[in-house]
């Protein structure tokens, strides 16, 4: 029991990490640790894998997909000395790629024979029958000798089948084996069970092996459901294999009436809001006597001579709640596999209820449908399905719209047959509105606990945020469509938008939803950068357009005179505001791959330098590698801008630009790249950078008397 309680305690605390806590909560748990990453637990396999699932969300949400991070290393490689584990090719596959390299590098062979398996099984059972009605006391030690394959839990699995009953002999070698032996026992019975039923023809007798596995849970009290469910949803299985794996655990769940009747009865006479329920310890108490919990084989023990086993009280608890984060993980499973969406739907159908009483319902379905975003992008009903029973579970005690907007609770209603919608922009443009009206405190929540220690988030705007993406992420239409709806009623003059001397507030909410999507979603926001760089004013020479006014977003306001490419620029810079390290990581690529080809004026190089200016503290705060390639990849725009330009008219800007960037962030670190582009600048550049580069003395005095272009100053 104390086994058991620590255990579920454990899968829920790594679970239930925030993907931006995990970096920070492990790197400073794995310092503290004597020997580095001491605290990882190194007999449950189980927990292991949680906690690598769980990296492995952290990574994708917050878009650091690299392995560069000693800590996560670390960890990986610890946990792979204490409990090797491998993945299969659908869980590799949704893995961000850093991580998938990882396994794929690290592989073990764990592909057992299953044909050795089998013998080894049916070989022990044969002994344990013949011993069974021996020497006791042999018996037990036989089978209970740790150096033994782990298979006990087979022999039992058997002799239930063939005798429909439990000898008490095998409740002694249970006992002598404990708890945490057990769990090796059950790894290996979930890999055997799933064989037996796949290798069978047409799955013939599969009735009989669920049915003495039932027994094993219910009747003999030799494994709990949830111990055992989330055993299967992690084994690494393949092939046919796979989808027996996936099918078990539905008939556990929704063919059996045991576990369907708890949870059903559970939800029905209990309210989630318990620290508001005056009369919470009867009900519980009432729930426990119903359905009284085993914890150490009683259905196993000689009837004639039953040990009477005192158990710790249950103040808090049942086999319901302790399920919640293992159905959290089997869901994600569920997931992975193409061919078991119907079956998955089956299961949010029968005991989806449950997530009534789940901590962070919101924050789990935004994971859900943020991790699993390329794996959902074709199919919309199970989307639908996803949201309509976690947040539906909440239906008869929190507000109808508590979370979901009214467009999407009507687009809920529909049939399957009508689930086809594509939303008007005024639908995004009330999204983006609710969360600038609460962030600005114009609308009040639509739902807060009383006791804010139960609130799911910390804010209002927290809420909003999460209820949006969560929403955005389940529309029935493509990420980018999405994306670029969102950006598009920014853009464009509306009735419904804000004055535009209000619009950063507006901007602010946009970038908030934009970074808290998935990459598909944002990277749209390139295209507009796009035909911002190329429109008509920047590629026209300065002399025409001065790009200091037209940039300058206040006088725009003022003069009522905005121009495409500051209302881009303000949104960029809306946007990358909000945005984590890992995706303005991105930014330097994109100005390579995407904009240099496509800045041959001036004024688009000076669009560029505004574009990128606000974001060069962070990069040398977070990472200076991005910093050093942008500046880098700066001057050998500027290069192409003074080839293809025959006058420049900023030049004392730019170099001042130049300047500030070396002076402050980068140093020398590109000084041999600087050098290079230098020496290749006409003469009045190389004047104004000549203490970026060792020029001689030669060289600085002809600059010197080379006139500078007439709309310039002298350096």
């Amino acid at each position: 029991q104390l086994y058991m309680c620590v255990e579920s305690t454990i899968l829920k605390l790594i679970i239930g990490l925030g993907s931006s806590e995990v970096q920070p909560q492990l790197s400073r748990i794995s310092s503290e640790a004597k020997g580095g990453a001491s605290f990882l637990v190194s007999d449950s396999e189980e927990l292991n894998r949680a906690l690598v699932l769980t990296i492995a969300r952290a990574m994708h949400v917050t878009a650091v997909d690299n392995m560069s991070s000693v800590w996560c290393e670390d960890i990986l490689n610890v946990i792979m000395q204490k409990t090797p584990i491998s993945w299969s090719t659908n869980t590799l596959q949704c893995f961000p790629q850093s991580l998938a390299d990882y396994f794929q590098k690290n592989s073990i062979n764990n592909k057992d024979n299953k044909v050795q398996l089998k013998n080894s099984v049916e070989n022990e059972y044969k002994k344990w029958r013949n011993m069974i009605n021996g020497n006791e006391s042999g018996t037990i030690a036989h089978f209970s000798v740790q150096s033994n394959p782990p298979l006990f839990l087979c022999i039992i699995w058997k002799n239930i089948q063939d005798e429909n009953r439990v000898p008490p002999t095998a409740f002694k070698v249970l006992d002598r084996l404990g708890p945490r032996a057990l769990t090796s026992h059950l790894r290996t019975f979930a890999d055997y069970l799933v064989y037996e039923i796949a290798s069978s023809p047409a799955m013939q007798n599969s009735s009989k092996c669920i049915d003495a596995l039932t027994d094993m849970m219910w009747k003999y009290n030799i494994i709990t459901i949830d111990r055992l469910v989330l055993c299967l949803a992690l084994r690494c299985l393949e092939g046919k294999e796979a989808q027996v794996q996936f099918v078990v655990i539905q008939f556990l769940l929704t063919a059996k009436t045991d576990f369907r009747t708890r949870i059903h009865d559970f939800v029905r006479e209990n309210t989630s809001e318990h620290w508001a329920q005056s009369n919470w310890h009867d009900v519980h108490m009432a729930f426990h006597k119903k359905y009284p919990e085993k914890f150490y084989y009683e259905g196993t023990q000689d009837l004639n001579n039953p040990i009477q086993h005192q158990y710790l009280p249950v103040y808090f608890g049942n086999v319901c709640l302790r399920f919640i984060p293992v159905l959290d993980l089997t869901i994600h499973r569920f997931l992975e596999v193409a061919q078991m969406q119907k079956s998955l739907e089956i299961i949010l159908d029968q005991i989806g209820g449950l997530y009534k009483f789940h901590d962070h319902p919101i924050t789990y379905l935004y994971n859900t449908l943020f991790y699993y975003e390329k794996r959902l992008t074709d199919k919309p009903n199970i989307k639908r399905k996803l949201v309509s029973a976690i947040i539906g579970a909440f239906s008869d005690i929190r507000p109808e719209n508590w979370c979901l907007s009214d467009d999407y609770l009507q687009y809920q209603r529909r049939s399957q047959d009508e689930s086809a919608w594509t939303p008007e922009p005024e639908y995004y443009i009330k999204l983006i509105a609710r969360l600038r009206s609460t962030i600005l405190g114009e609308l009040p929540p639509p739902y807060q606990s009383a006791d804010w220690r139960f609130n799911e988030f910390p804010n209002a705007a927290a809420h909003a945020l999460h209820a949006i993406c969560v929403e955005l992420m389940a529309l029935p239409v493509p990420a980018q469509t999405v994306g670029e709806a969102l950006i598009d009623v920014s853009l464009r003059p509306s009735s419904l938008l804000p004055p535009q001397k209000d619009m950063m507030s507006w901007y602010n909410a946009v970038g908030l939803i934009l970074t808290a999507l998935p990459e598909s979603y944002w990277t749209v926001l390139n295209d507009w950068i796009l035909k911002a760089i190329t429109s008509p004013m920047l590629e026209t020479p300065a002399s025409h357009h001065n790009p200091f006014k037209i940039l300058n977003i206040s006088l725009s306001h003022h003069q009522n005179a905005e121009h495409q490419c500051s209302t881009v620029l303000e949104l960029c810079h809306g946007v990358w505001h909000h945005a984590g390290i890992g995706q303005l990581s991105h930014l330097p690529q994109f100005v390579k791959e995407k904009l240099k080809p496509k800045i041959k004026h001036e004024n688009q190089f000076i669009f560029l330098c505004h574009l990128v200016g606000p974001f060069l503290q962070r990069f040398h705060m977070e990472r200076t590698r991005c910093l050093l390639e942008l500046t880098v990849e700066l001057y050998e725009i500027l290069l192409n801008v003074d080839k293809a330009s025959e006058n420049l008219y900023h030049m004392d800007a730019i170099c001042d630009y130049l300047y500030h960037i070396k002076y402050m962030f980068v140093g020398d670190g590109v000084k041999s790249d600087a050098e290079k582009v230098i020496s290749k600048l006409r003469p009045a550049l190389k004047l104004r950078l000549r203490f970026m580069s060792h020029l001689n003395i030669e060289e600085t005095s002809v600059v010197a008397s080379t006139p500078s272009t007439p709309s310039s100053k002298t350096f």
